[in-house]
């Protein structure tokens, strides 16, 4: 079975106070290998990037109203005018709380549900085939 890929660079911005936040390069990607996730990397000046890895279903209800709970939460709101999606990111190494241009994120989930509609990801991941060959057996 080959496997897509859909990725798409952006700028974060990691917000420090109200009045203050900081440019975040990142890179979002959704494979077809792991049908369910979708997968941030963001490029710190530490020169390995921070992975973080969550529910598809999550980004794409945060980009239209607030969900989530514990480690991700996601929301949509307004900075300076324009629309954003908040994603607050919790571990034991600390918590960061990144904004996101909502036009960019909609767009690229956009195109990873054309590839994987909601519903269909199980059917990505061969299940079904790998059962049916251990039945056959």
């Amino acid at each position: 079975m080959r496997h897509t890929v859909v990725e798409r660079e952006l700028e974060l911005r990691l917000i420090l106070s109200p009045e203050r936040g900081i440019p975040v390069p990142a890179r979002l990607a959704y494979r077809t290998a792991d049908p369910y996730a979708v997968h941030i990397d963001f490029h710190v000046d530490s020169g390995q990037p921070v992975h973080w890895a969550f529910a598809r279903d999550l980004l794409v209800e945060g980009v239209f109203r607030p969900c989530g709970h514990g480690d991700v939460r996601v929301w949509p709101s307004k900075a300076e005018g324009r629309s954003v999606v908040l994603m607050a990111l919790s571990s034991p190494s600390g918590t960061a709380l990144l904004e996101a241009p909502s036009a960019q994120v909609s767009s690229w989930l956009e195109r990873t549900l054309r590839v994987v509609p909601p519903g269909s990801e199980g059917e990505q991941l061969g299940i079904d085939a790998g059962l049916a060959g251990l039945l056959a057996q």
